[in-house]
């Protein structure tokens, strides 16, 4: 695709990485196929390709507002499109950059900054998330019922092992999994305990920085980077061999630490460090020999897995949670169109409910075609969302093992 990029935009820090992602291009539209809003609209400017064109447009200075900026925010970034463009188009990093730029040109109205404020003041916030979902409890019997079905169920701390080994990891608590799910994280404690590997939980740690960097609050995301890396830093100089998040919308924040602070010359190395150091559990586990576990498959009945946007196709690990749980006895069903997203993506559920509940619909009915006693998946905003259309459990695919394990 040839580029006209104005000078500013072309001579700024992140210009030439727009070019170049432009550029590579070729106007096949193989991504549209695999584009879940493209699939429900049917509009060109919903599908990766007509995104592309309006963020060149916009780059190359022709008028762009609110109707670039709505096809734009109807992105879920689930980067479906990513995995099946033949020209490796890094098409998320191009809309990162196309979204902080219609925030200059097209400001939003008060209200809907207000409202992006409000959930930046939130849910990056263990505390107050937690207290927020408490509140809403007490209040759920006065409550709409469409609204009384969002709210969340507030997970049990359970404890982590106490016992010491001579090889650890750093677990990230994260945010909402922190609040909400906090039992997936001590599933993982427990779990790294069987098979002799400590597990850290670095006190000052927090938010992975996904929630404001999808909202274009780019400087806040880098904050909550550094925040997180001074946590990990001392654990990592005393040997700790990885960073294991749970949540795999989180794995995909953390893994991109060292591009996100590249041009920090105070952090770019340490969080260079940390990204190359950062695993999706499925990962790491993959180093052990698990056949020794001793799974009661028969307790766990059918087993329908969501693979987590985040999972497949941002950390490209398709296929590695399932063949594990396989591998170990359990029985999964097959669920159609696993590569499509199931309309969580962070924020995306709550400010644009109506097309992540549309998504949530259609993802719930391949899951549930194969009738499974369980439901289970790999990122705690997409357990969240699926049960509250589900009206049942969605299980951690580490807390079912964690159970199931003998």
């Amino acid at each position: 695709m040839q580029t006209r990029l104005l000078p500013h935009y072309r001579e700024s820090a992140w210009g030439g990485q727009a070019e170049r992602i432009l550029r590579a291009c070729v106007h096949c539209g193989f991504c549209t196929a695999t584009c879940p809003t493209y699939q429900l609209l049917g509009d060109e400017r919903d599908g990766p390709r007509g995104r592309i064109y309006l963020i060149k447009q916009m780059l190359e200075g022709e008028p762009a507002g609110v109707t670039t900026r709505r096809h734009l925010d109807r992105c879920l970034t689930c980067r479906a499109c990513e995995t099946t463009c033949p020209s490796g188009v890094e098409y998320a990093r191009l809309l990162d950059i196309g979204r902080e730029q219609i925030e200059r040109l097209a400001p939003r109205r008060p209200t809907d900054r207000a409202m992006r404020a409000a959930l930046r003041r939130v849910l990056p916030w263990p505390r107050r998330l937690r207290a927020l979902a408490r509140l809403g409890q007490v209040l759920r019997p006065l409550l709409p019922a469409r609204t009384r079905a969002r709210l969340p169920r507030i997970g049990e701390d359970r404890p982590w092992p106490h016992a010491r080994h001579a090889r650890c990891v750093i677990i990230a608590t994260g945010c909402a999994q922190r609040a909400l799910r906090p039992e997936t994280n001590a599933a993982l404690a427990r779990l790294l305990d069987r098979l002799g590997v400590g597990a850290l939980a670095a006190p000052a740690q927090g938010c992975c920085g996904a929630v404001s960097h999808h909202l274009s609050a780019s400087e806040e995301a880098r904050d909550f980077a550094r925040r997180n890396i001074a946590a990990w830093w001392p654990s990592i100089e005393d040997g700790a061999e990885a960073i294991l998040i749970a949540a795999s919308g989180c794995g995909v924040m953390v893994k991109d630490y060292g591009q996100l602070l590249a041009h920090d010359p105070a952090w770019s190395e340490r969080a260079g460090r940390v990204a190359e150091l950062a695993r999706d559990p499925v990962e790491y586990l993959a180093d052990f020999d698990l056949s020794a576990w001793r799974i009661d498959a028969a307790r766990a009945g059918r087993i329908a897995f969501h693979v987590p946007c985040t999972l497949q196709h941002g950390q490209r690990l398709s296929g590695r949670v399932e063949a594990l749980l396989e591998s170990l006895g359990l029985e999964l069903t097959p669920v159609a169109d696993a590569h499509l997203c199931c309309g969580s993506a962070g924020t995306y559920s709550i400010l644009q409910a109506e097309l992540a509940e549309a998504l949530r619909a259609r993802k719930l009915a391949a899951l549930e075609a194969g009738r499974p006693e369980r439901l289970v998946s790999a990122n705690i905003g997409c357990q969240l969302h699926l049960e509250a259309g589900a009206g049942r459990r969605v299980w951690h695919w580490l807390e079912l093992l964690d159970e199931l394990a003998e």
